[in-house]
Formats: C-alpha cells, sequence, structure tokens
C-alpha cells in the first residue's frame, strides 16, 4: 500500500454508497410540503378517476392485492418527492414484477385514460418522479433482477428497478466498473437513472448514459413492448430509437430493461483533496488536471466553502484539510500505479510551486479514498436540514461557473440562511442550492425566473443531469428554441395520445 504526502500540512486520508440510511437521515423529521396544485399554478388534465372497479383490476393484473397499495399511510412517501417540494394525492400504487405486467397495466389506464406516474427509487430533485393530481403511480421497485454480467464483452443486464448501488458492487465483482457514479446510488434505481439521462461523478471519464446504454427495453402507453435489446456498442440498424427513451422521464415509455456497457475497473485510483483561495485558482487546477494528468483523469469536482462546511456539521464528519474559500476533489483512475503517481506528484507539485493550489491531500488508502468522496456526496442532503432548499442543477460556461453563486446570494439576501455551489466542474455542470427556513412565495418569485434568465444569457443549459420533472416544463425554453420544442410535442402525441404517462412533466402545459 502506497501512501504519501505531497502537499503542505497534509493529512493522509474511492468512493462511497450514498445510502438511503444516510439520506433517511437528511429527510427524516421535515414537514409535509403543500399539495402541489396548492402550490403551482398547475390544472388538472381530462383523465378519469380511479374507481373501486379499476383497482380490482389492477389485483387481478398483479395477481391479488399485495402488490397494490390503497391505503392512506402506506402510499404516502410515493407521492412525496425527496426534496419535500412537491406532494400530489395519488390513491393507488401499482408494483409490478415484470414487463409484461407493465404492458397490462398501461394497456388498460390508456384504454380508460388513467393518467400513470412512473416511479423508481423517487431520488429526483425536479418533481418528476411523483403524481402532481391523483396519477396511478407505478412503482418498479420489485423489478430488481439482474440478468447478466458478461465480464468478456462489459455487458450489464438488468431489470430497471435494480439499485445503482447494487449493481456497482455486483460488476466490481467481475472486475468491472459502471460508468454512472451517484451521491444517491444507495438508493436509486438505474431505470430512473436511465430515464432522466444522469451524469453524476465520473462523466468526465466515461460519458453520458446515451454513449453507455446499449439498449433498452420500454412499454409504450398503449402497451406496446418495445425490444429495443442490444449486446453490442457497434449496431448501425437505422434510427436508434432507444435514444427516444433515455432522458425522456417516462413520458413517451416506461423503461423496465436494459444492458448497459460497464468498463474494465481500474488498478490504480488516487484521490486528492486541495484547498485554494479562489474561483480564477479552480479554473486554472482544473486546465493543469487535464494538461499534466490527461487519460487517468476520472473526476473534478468543485466545493465551495459553505458547501464543505454544511456536509461536515450535519454528518459529524471531518474534513483532511483547513478552511479554504474553495476545494477540489480530484480522482485518477489507470492501470500502472507507479506511472499515475508519477503524474499526480508532479501535477501536484507544479501547482503548489505556482501557487494555486495551498494545501492538500493525496491518497490510495480505500478507507481515506472513502472519506473523502463522503465529504462531497453527502453535500446535497445535508443542505436540505435548515427546512427547505431550492436546488438548481445548471450547466454553465467555466468562465462564468461561480458568478451566479455570487448573484444570487446577492439577491436572495438574509432570506435565505445559505447559498452555496459545488459540482462537477470536469462537465461544467454546478449544482446551485438556496437553503431557507422554508418555501415562501417571496423567494421563490426571487429566484425563479431569474436563475434561468441568468443562465440562458450566458447560454447555459436549464438542467444539466437532473432532468426537467415537474419544476422546470415552463422554463425549458431557455434552454430549446420553438423549433424543437414543437417537434418533442409532436413526439409526445404520437407516442402517447391520451397523454397518460408522466403527464404536466417535461413539455409546457
Amino acid at each position: 500500500m502506497i501512501q504519501r504526502t505531497v502537499l503542505t500540512g497534509a493529512k493522509l486520508l474511492k468512493r462511497t454508497v450514498g445510502s438511503s440510511l444516510y439520506r433517511q437521515f437528511a429527510s427524516g423529521h421535515r414537514e409535509i410540503p403543500a399539495l402541489t396544485k396548492e402550490r403551482y399554478p398547475v390544472k388538472r388534465g381530462q383523465f378519469a378517476e380511479v374507481t373501486d372497479g379499476d383497482v380490482s383490476k389492477f389485483k387481478s393484473i398483479l395477481g391479488g392485492s399485495s402488490r397494490v397499495l390503497t391505503q392512506a399511510e402506506e402510499i404516502q412517501g410515493y407521492n412525496i418527492d425527496y426534496l419535500g417540494s412537491v406532494r400530489g394525492y395519488s390513491r393507488v400504487v401499482l408494483k409490478p414484477k415484470n414487463t409484461e405486467e407493465v404492458a397490462e397495466i398501461l394497456r388498460y389506464c390508456n384504454g380508460r385514460k388513467l393518467a400513470v406516474c412512473p416511479q423508481g427509487g423517487n431520488t429526483g430533485l425536479v418533481g418528476g418522479s411523483v403524481p402532481v393530481f391523483d396519477e396511478i403511480v407505478v412503482s418498479l421497485q420489485l423489478m430488481d433482477k439482474i440478468e447478466k454480467i458478461d465480464e468478456y464483452s462489459g455487458i450489464l443486464v438488468c431489470q430497471a428497478g435494480c439499485i445503482l448501488g447494487t449493481l456497482e458492487e455486483k460488476v466490481n465483482e467481475k472486475g468491472l466498473v459502471m460508468p454512472l457514479d451517484l451521491g444517491a446510488k444507495g438508493s436509486c434505481h438505474i431505470g430512473g437513472n436511465v430515464s432522466t439521462n444522469a451524469g453524476g461523478l465520473r462523466l468526465v471519464r466515461y460519458g453520458n448514459l446515451h454513449g453507455s446504454v446499449l439498449g433498452v427495453e420500454a412499454v409504450t402507453a398503449e402497451g406496446r413492448i418495445m425490444d429495443l435489446m442490444s449486446n453490442f456498442k457497434k449496431d448501425n440498424t437505422g434510427y436508434h430509437l432507444k435514444h427516444l427513451f433515455i432522458g425522456s422521464e417516462g413520458t413517451l415509455g416506461i423503461i423496465t430493461r436494459l444492458s448497459i456497457f460497464c468498463p474494465t475497473a481500474s488498478k490504480s485510483v488516487n484521490v486528492a483533496f486541495l484547498g485554494l483561495e479562489s474561483y480564477d485558482a479552480v479554473k486554472n487546477t482544473f486546465l493543469a488536471a487535464k494538461r499534466g494528468l490527461g487519460e487517468i483523469l476520472s473526476s473534478c469536482e468543485m466545493i465551495d466553502e459553505l458547501s464543505l462546511e454544511s456536509s461536515t456539521q450535519h454528518f459529524n464528519l471531518q474534513s483532511p484539510i483547513d478552511k479554504y474559500p474553495f476545494y477540489m476533489l480530484i480522482e485518477t483512475s489507470g492501470s500502472n500505479v507507479a506511472h499515475d503517481e508519477e503524474k499526480l506528484t508532479t501535477f501536484l507539485e507544479n501547482s503548489m510551486e505556482e501557487g494555486i493550489v495551498l494545501d492538500g491531500t493525496v491518497t490510495n488508502e480505500p478507507t481515506k479514498m472513502r472519506n473523502i468522496w463522503k465529504l462531497r456526496e453527502l453535500i446535497a442532503d445535508s443542505l436540505i436540514n435548515d427546512g427547505y432548499c431550492f436546488k438548481y442543477d445548471i450547466s454553465l460556461p467555466l468562465e462564468n461557473f461561480y458568478d451566479i453563486v455570487l448573484a444570487v446570494r446577492e439577491r436572495v439576501g438574509p432570506l435565505a440562511t445559505k447559498v452555496t455551489g459545488y459540482g462537477h466542474i470536469g462537465d461544467s455542470n454546478l449544482h446551485l442550492n438556496v437553503s431557507c427556513q422554508k418555501f415562501t412565495p417571496e423567494i421563490y418569485k426571487l429566484l425563479e425566473p431569474f436563475v434561468y434568465e441568468y443562465t440562458s444569457k450566458v447560454r447555459g443549459s436549464v438542467s444539466a443531469e437532473h432532468g426537467i420533472g415537474f419544476l422546470k416544463t415552463k422554463y425549458l425554453k431557455y434552454s430549446k428554441r420553438p423549433e424543437s420544442l414543437l417537434l418533442m410535442g409532436q413526439m409526445k402525441q404520437m407516442m402517447d395520445p391520451n397523454g397518460i404517462l408522466n403527464p404536466y412533466k417535461v413539455l409546457p402545459c
């Protein structure tokens, strides 16, 4: 085991599973939010209401009542999102075990014009995974079979309800690695990840899911099973229909199975945690990392002082270095231990000599790497403990990456308990957070549409990796041209003519 201290005052400290236990701790003891229809101006569509006859039909499809939830206390958690920002009032939750059951459910609901809300681990941040009104929740929790892991081709085939963290453990046993890594991997589902085209911590190395997902099986609103599965990276056979479902957030169909390419796991992994004086230093360090680390750079994260402080305080964690205005977490992954260590050491020594990095620590010891990653991965959960947190997932040019944090901080003033910014600087994805004691119309109006107008002015994206969901539908126009929105609407009308699949989400109502 190699350990080294290459930076001033460094203490030696891989990845942590953002377990459901942490998320329960973070979200516990918060008040139930107002109904979505009361907090936001939205009108219920012309859908039928669930009857006792419908419930009986669902029980016949699913083989009894054990997988048809109707008691209020059983379904409350399915009606409220993780952030506590939206709440529906569905009276039925269905839990199918296979694609055929999903198809039969949708076939029946489409005929009755009953609206449906597909749901995975319900870890989304834009209100896309819970009902807006009384839509029927189709939970994929029981669709969690891993069908195949081929260590030769690196292909994983599984059902959509598999938990990301579980998949990571299983592919690791075969010498492979999941191309997606999220702080919520202890509870999020791979189907939900694909449906929202989640990005995560490894995008700088492995790219997004449009490239990693080789095929999907999905069910359309009419109950048609679309077998778009593939076991090959090369399948150049006309239209790639799988891409219609990746990132469509369940509005065009429900993904039930998928195949995904998993790269070979790296033999040499190192993590560095650095302290910096300014955002300019962060930019310069990132540029130096790209040039100096090249092919072994697997993750590059930026954290501001308030974000780290929130994480350490709420979860009783210890930072390995002293306080600084900014921090960077850099991970390298390669196949040659000596080669990787030399490149990392040279990069860090040069960064310190130039004065852009002030302090830090570097390690390849698994426990210490996990401890460092906890500091970053638990920030999102820690920030909701002040009462309520407005979370914005946006892409911005690196030149303007942190300016929006300062602008929002000045705009909301004392109405917020803290305004913080952190995220994947390696792919220009900022997580802007505004914590406050409770949701109020006053602070909401200060933030929206200001945040999205600001993002649009610098030609950023209003959603980097969490999707549009319900909360961003009216802001999609800031990132999509009218012609694109028209075509998206035409696709929705063609594939879901009755509009039963996840209504009020993605497209403007």
